[in-house]
């Protein structure tokens, strides 16, 4: 990877870690669902005027964008309102990698292998420090959620997975425009008109900047260019990069919320990303050996 994609690639992942911090500062001026139903609405609009739909299902487009609108972001949203901060969702959310191979496992009939299941004891062995030291910072809610959302998110990687190789800033647009019915009935129901209203017209411009940072920046900049990067890499060149999202999402919020690295967050944190490193770094490294030995 040249010095240029490179920094592309890290620009793509530190948006994707910041962005926790940009949620908490959006959800300072409006509510959850509200905010994610802006958020969807601008990934797709005006968008989908300009970029073609991809040759997926019409069902697939909706499962997609129901699954992570409403499963990952909305339930996220919610967490971070006030039941766990930005750095610990950061890092909690990345389980979503060990859901996928659950559910690979039982629809596709994948088999587990032994370093996965390394990893996956690692990264309970993460979770179970973090549920252990509830605080201000993080509350049982708050866990229940952002485990719930990287469920979701497991799912909707089940979806992306039988649409092969598509393209995926095509497919954001077309997909958040699924999100955003469910998102704003939810947001009617359990927010109610009056609420919208009033956080519509209150909203400053720094929250209607996190609004469509999250739209533009995160999903439009960030899975554009990343889609771009492993159309020219090898996937095993690329994703492991993405290993670096809870380092800036934690760091991030240290920085410009304050939010406190204790022993044992670093600890727990750093299983959870061994956890990680070992189920997407081993099989390129275990690979690269048995070629340096054969030549």
């Amino acid at each position: 990877m040249s010095p240029s994609h490179l920094l592309l690639a890290l620009s793509v992942v530190f948006i994707w870690g910041t962005n926790f911090v940009v949620i908490r500062w959006g959800l300072d001026g409006l509510p959850p669902f509200l905010f994610a139903t802006l958020r969807f609405t601008l990934s797709a609009l005006p968008w989908l005027l300009f970029i073609r739909r991809p040759a997926v299902p019409w069902h697939k487009l909706a499962a997609f964008g129901v699954l992570l609108g409403v499963g990952q972001f909305a339930l996220l949203f919610l967490a971070m309102r006030a039941d766990i901060s930005p750095g610990l969702a950061s890092l909690v959310i990345q389980v979503q990698v060990f859901f996928t191979i659950g559910l690979s496992m039982v629809a596709l009939g994948e088999r587990v292998r032994g370093y996965q299941l390394v990893g996956l004891l690692l990264a309970v062995a993460g979770l179970v420090v973090i549920a252990s030291h509830l605080d201000a910072t993080l509350t049982v809610k708050g866990l229940a959620l952002i485990l719930a959302a990287a469920f979701f998110w497991a799912c909707a990687n089940m979806v992306v997975k039988t649409v092969g190789r598509v393209d995926m800033l095509g497919f954001m647009v077309w997909t958040s425009l699924f999100a955003v019915p469910p998102l704003l009935a939810l947001s009617l129901w359990l927010e109610g008109p009056q609420l919208i209203a009033t956080s519509v017209v209150n909203a400053s411009a720094g929250v209607w900047a996190c609004v469509l940072w999250q739209a533009i920046g995160n999903t439009l900049f960030g899975y554009g260019a990343w889609n771009w990067l492993l159309a020219r890499h090898p996937a095993a060149t690329v994703t492991p990069m993405a290993l670096l999202v809870p380092v800036f999402g934690m760091g991030a919020s240290a920085l410009s919320l304050g939010e406190p690295l204790p022993a044992w967050k670093l600890g727990a944190g750093a299983l959870v990303l061994c956890g990680l490193v070992v189920i997407v770094v081993w099989p390129r490294l275990r690979t690269a050996l048995v070629k340096a030995e054969a030549a």
